[in-house]
């Protein structure tokens, strides 16, 4: 059959799935085709690429029960263009089941699969005109009822279940499939917020002041109007509880200010922004390709207090007990960002887990060292796992008794973390933890900067 029956929005939604499929993320495959997309198709390959990493667990067991076949022996393309079918009969009722179907059998023929097309046509008619079948019958136990009507894998889900308890856990697997709301924050230096606000309502938008963190805002509808915002550098797009890490860094003029792993500088431009662009930043960062991002950010928001350098934050630092302020927003396994990642959910392992743990107990480490008398260091991650979050802060504090612990006025934990919650601040699950190094007599140290 001809390119064109397939709709642009099915056909990039198809080849993205198997670029995330391949390794890429799904935030920077769709970033670069939506570009040439509609409006339209825009919103709905956006609807089908998160919809289908969503609940891509349930859609295989519903496959694997009319295909009669496990998921693993069907070729890759196979795979993507049926759950992109059954999605729409499963979650699009304004889509047509006709158009779900026909779509995804020519698919596998753009695919040059063409010796499937008889096989997903008569899976997802079966689908079609059996809506009620429920996997979750398939459950052998109820943490495996929760993994299959949320669609998580049961590793992840039991590992939750042991330190949350099954409602907790399933409050928060479920809200991991939530759209999260649009947040951002107006770069001052570019726009007035008042006017940002009001272009924005004058538009048919509907806009919230957050709860969460000050001078961050949410927003539904105008997609044009913000989108076009965005490109002129008047918005910040940014989740309430990234922007919050920055304001418990409580930057101040003047202060020098260490953000060890600062790509791709959300964090970083925002922290300036609160100093007024007044204090001396060094933004670093081990990716030369992620410190592209953070110069372009810095360049677009008119800031000069930010100074880039490219290094590895786990080796020896080459600098001294120099800074006001260490921000350590360290790699993570980003459990947390579930909502914006789905496809986290599938990658990650146990493993990975505990080999983060041990890299983010070396950078913070690392940046204990570089923390002036009486200055602060901040941690954080967008995980919401233990072994990332609190056994790092019990580490750190065994051996360096020079700093304790600064409990944050809202949001904050038994432990004295500040920890956000989708289910319960419609926010991304952020961790952090501000230590403050007690005040004393400073060791000779070395310059800010090496000479340039």
């Amino acid at each position: 059959m001809a390119n064109n029956t397939v709709s642009p929005a099915r056909k990039a939604a198809f080849d993205i799935l198997l670029k995330v499929a391949g390794g890429s993320f799904s935030s920077a495959a769709l970033a670069s085709e939506e570009t040439q997309l509609s409006s339209l198709d825009r919103a709905l390959c956006h609807e089908l690429v998160l919809g289908v990493l969503r609940w891509q667990l349930n859609l295989d067991r519903v496959i694997e029960h009319f295909a009669n076949r496990k998921i693993e022996t069907l070729d890759e393309g196979v795979r993507v263009a049926l759950r992109l079918g059954l999605y729409q009969l499963r979650f699009l009722s304004r889509i047509p089941a006709s158009a779900a179907v026909n779509e995804s059998v020519n698919l596998v023929h753009l695919a040059r699969l063409s010796s499937a097309r008889p096989f997903v046509n008569v899976v997802l008619r079966r689908a079609s005109r059996e809506p009620e079948y429920d996997p979750m019958g398939q459950a052998s136990s109820s943490s495996e009822r929760i993994s299959i009507e949320t669609s998580h894998p049961l590793w992840l889900i039991e590992r939750w279940i042991s330190h949350w308890g099954p409602d907790e856990t399933e409050a928060f697997a479920r809200s991991n499939n939530d759209t999260p709301p649009t947040s951002f924050r107006v770069i001052t230096s570019r726009a007035n917020s008042q006017d940002v606000l009001t272009r924005l309502t004058s538009a048919g938008a509907t806009v919230e002041a957050s709860t969460v963190v000050p001078e961050a805002w949410k927003v539904s509808g105008a997609t044009s109007v913000l989108r076009e915002m965005v490109g002129l550098g008047e918005i910040y797009l940014q989740d309430e509880a990234s922007q919050l890490v920055a304001h418990l860094v409580d930057a101040k003029a003047g202060q020098d200010i260490l953000d060890l792993c600062a790509a791709p500088g959300s964090k970083t431009t925002l922290i300036a922004a609160i100093a007024q662009d007044s204090a001396r930043i060094i933004a670093t960062d081990s990716s030369p390709q992620r410190m592209e991002t953070l110069k372009n950010a810095v360049a677009q928001q008119h800031l000069t207090s930010i100074t880039p350098m490219i290094f590895d934050g786990t080796s020896a630092l080459p600098f001294s007990e120099v800074f006001d302020r260490v921000l350590v927003d360290a790699p993570c396994s980003g459990t947390g960002t579930l909502r914006h990642n789905p496809e986290i959910r599938w990658r990650i392992s146990e493993t990975d887990i505990i080999a983060l743990a041990a890299q983010q107990k070396i950078l913070l480490k690392n940046a204990a060292s570089v923390v002036k008398p009486g200055g602060r260091l901040i941690y954080s991650t967008c995980s919401v796992e233990f072994e990332e979050n609190e056994e790092v802060v019990k580490d750190f504090l065994r051996s360096n008794d020079e700093f304790r612990v600064v409990p944050p006025a809202k949001l904050g934990t038994e432990s004295g973390a500040v920890r956000t919650w989708p289910q319960h601040h419609g926010t991304d699950g952020f961790f952090a933890t501000v230590f403050e190094r007690t005040p004393g007599v400073r060791r000779p140290g070395g310059a800010l900067l090496p000479d340039p």
